[in-house]
């Protein structure tokens, strides 16, 4: 596996994996199978694991402490904070407190079972805070040593400057993929010009572009997909047209639709770093796969004609969802 560098100086595999989904979100857990991936990636030379404190809520930092317990050295750790959920799992809201930031840090240390976490994002902005008072307390993290690297996820390219102006952002992770493009409206370019990495959540599509049988997910009550705009009976079925293009040309490129999709992500720059989400074993392997694959400026071109962004069909999270994002 290739290395990427994240802003000044955080080394990481070209392709992360997420976490999220082995405790919460898409289904019913597998924590053998789960622990088993992790293992699988850190085998393959994938380092660059992602949580965050309110996946489970709270469940899946202490699955991804246990199944790193005898690797730490080999692992890039990143983990989040700010989106504050109750024990029971209800959503209080995004926190951004100074306070708080503290608190969730000295949390998370403890459910990983880590001295050090490698990068902490700020998992989404808090509105009745300014970022400068956030980050302050993040910046005490590193000064402390509880921290070695910041980040910030979903914000504004606005937003993203101030953050890095109290303290280098190493990278934002927001969605990015052939059906979410809104990293490009300004993001990116910031990014480029303040020398942030990018690491691209869900450049799957949430498994879309996946080829996934959307008739699986609304059959599960624990897939929060069901719920989301874009998985809706209506908007689905224009969303898999788009995809039928996809599927012409990764039969064409002889290689999986979800595989395409991900060489479409790593093709767009070497500061970007997907992180597919998967408790499978199977589907990591896929996954890893796609850093084989070169794309050629007209296959890029073609990818993105077929998947124009103002076609895709419906927002990519529910109205409550939507004010977090781009902030």
């Amino acid at each position: 596996m290739k290395r990427r560098l994240l802003g000044q100086g955080l080394e990481v595999s070209e392709q992360g994996l997420g976490c999220m989904g082995m405790s919460e979100f898409y289904g019913e857990r597998n924590d053998e199978e789960s622990i088993a991936t992790i293992h699988e990636a850190l085998d393959s030379g994938v380092n660059f694991l992602d949580t965050a404190d309110m996946y489970g809520p709270f469940i899946n930092e202490e699955l991804v402490g246990h199944a790193i317990a005898r690797r730490r050295d080999e692992v890039v750790l990143a983990t989040k904070f700010g989106n504050e959920r109750t024990p029971e799992g209800g959503f209080v809201g995004v926190n951004g407190r100074p306070e708080y930031v503290l608190a969730c840090c000295d949390n998370s240390l403890r459910r990983l079972g880590v001295d050090v976490i490698d990068l902490y994002y700020q998992h989404r902005v808090d509105k009745n805070v300014p970022v400068e008072e956030t980050w302050g307390a993040m910046k005490q993290l590193v000064d402390a040593g509880k921290v070695r690297y910041l980040g910030i996820s979903e914000a504004s390219a606005a937003t993203l400057e101030r953050a890095h102006n109290v303290h280098p952002v190493a990278a934002i992770q927001s969605e990015y993929s052939l059906w979410t493009r809104d990293p490009e409206d300004g993001v990116l370019e910031t990014c480029r010009r303040l020398d942030i990495g990018f690491v691209a959540y869900s450049p799957l599509g949430r498994g879309f572009l996946s080829n996934i049988d959307a008739s699986d997910i609304t059959k599960s009550e624990n897939d929060s997909r069901r719920r989301w705009p874009r998985f809706s009976a209506e908007n689905i079925s224009q969303n898999q047209k788009l995809l039928e293009n996809v599927n012409v040309i990764a039969q064409e490129k002889g290689v999986t639709t979800a595989q395409l999709a991900l060489a479409w992500v790593l093709a767009r720059g070497n500061d970007i770093v997907p992180i597919p989400g998967t408790k499978r074993r199977t589907w990591l392997r896929e996954n890893i796969a796609a850093s084989d694959i070169t794309l050629t400026t007209d296959e890029i071109a073609a990818l993105e004609r077929a998947v124009p962004r103002d076609q895709v069909s419906g927002d990519r999270y529910h109205s409550e969802g939507m004010k977090t994002i781009n902030v």
